[in-house]
């Protein structure tokens, strides 16, 4: 049972992704009652606050209940969790946003709106294996790269409340334009969107035959699972795309290891999910070629458990711990 809710009680946890949008009912012992799952972005132009609230709606019917106690949600930043203020998200088109405001509004309950890189560590830090760590980063490598910094068991928000853009590191500094506008950024080198575009010109000059006849040339249909299965169909040059990739998160996890020394490092998301191996060994060797030895000794490096829950849970525990306080 949850230290915060009662029996009877139940949270919203929500998952705004660049790509998908996805709303889960949880009890008071955040068990899983009704779910609902659609794309971020509509081919008739519906904005994504009114799809987002579609969903809410459904995954509430699917559960067989009227109200909750709160929502919570995870959201691309940059965001100010405070107000629940959603400041810039390229991909979705908001900009300036008082996303918090909006749901309140449209289903009379308490919001609390945070980065969803940021929900996601806090997921795993509260259902996964690092339950027992004091200090965790959290690297998502995905549509974007993001980060979540927990220390001393509460989420870092920094002073502008957006601390843990770690896809905009600068790695490269007269590498490939990144949608933020800055050059070299993680997320322009390293990036499924980047990955995707790489591995298409391999599949356009005949490099990669085994992406091409299930993808052809399609960014958007080059996703995670599509690259993984081509690589284990014998595409040498699309794992190589991966694996540098991979390695470039690495030489930014290191460098983040040098700053913040964590206890543990979660890795999830969704090229981790499809392809943990190749990613735990290529960031460990980041790692060990750019954090200092006595800072990287014994941290804990692991894969995300939760997969596609993580993000809904920590969101859901979120409110509960909102509402579970007021």
């Amino acid at each position: 049972m949850s230290d915060f809710l009662a029996e009877g009680d139940h949270v919203i946890g929500v998952d705004i992704g660049g790509t998908k949008l996805m709303a889960v009912v949880y009890d008071h012992s955040f068990e899983a009652k009704g779910r609902s799952k659609r794309k971020s972005k509509s081919k008739k132009g519906e904005p994504t606050e009114e799809r987002l609230t579609k969903t809410i709606q459904e995954a509430l019917e699917g559960a067989g209940v009227e109200r909750v106690r709160g929502i919570g949600v995870g959201s691309p930043g940059p965001l100010n969790p405070k107000t629940g203020v959603i400041i810039d998200t390229p991909n979705l088109a908001w900009k300036n946003f008082p996303l918090a405001k909006y749901l309140e509004k449209a289903f009379n309950v308490p919001v609390v709106v945070d980065n969803d890189v940021n929900v996601g560590t806090y997921g795993e830090y509260r259902f996964g294996e690092i339950r027992d760590c004091e200090s965790v980063l959290g690297v998502f490598p995905g549509t974007g790269i993001g980060a979540g910094i927990i220390i001393d068991r509460k989420v870092f928000y920094g002073f502008s409340g957006a601390a843990g853009e770690f896809g905009h590191m600068t790695l490269e500094v007269d590498g490939p334009y990144c949608g933020c506008g800055k050059r070299g950024c993680l997320e322009a080198l390293a990036s499924r969107v980047a990955i995707a575009a790489e591995s298409a010109a391999l599949a356009a000059r005949g490099d990669a035959p085994n992406l091409l006849a299930t993808c052809g040339t399609d960014l958007a249909k080059i996703r995670s699972g599509a690259l993984a299965e081509a690589i284990k169909a014998g595409d040498t040059m699309v794992e190589g795309v991966v694996r540098k990739a991979a390695y470039y998160v690495g030489i930014a996890t290191g460098n983040a290891i040098n700053m913040l020394s964590p206890e543990a490092v979660v890795l999830g998301g969704g090229l981790v999910e499809a392809m943990p191996k190749l990613y735990l060994e290529e960031i460990k060797r980041g790692i060990s070629d750019h954090a200092m030895p006595f800072l990287r000794k014994k941290v804990r490096i692991v894969t995300a458990k939760l997969g596609d829950d993580a993000v809904v849970l920590g969101a859901a525990h979120m409110i509960a711990e909102r509402v579970g306080d007021s």
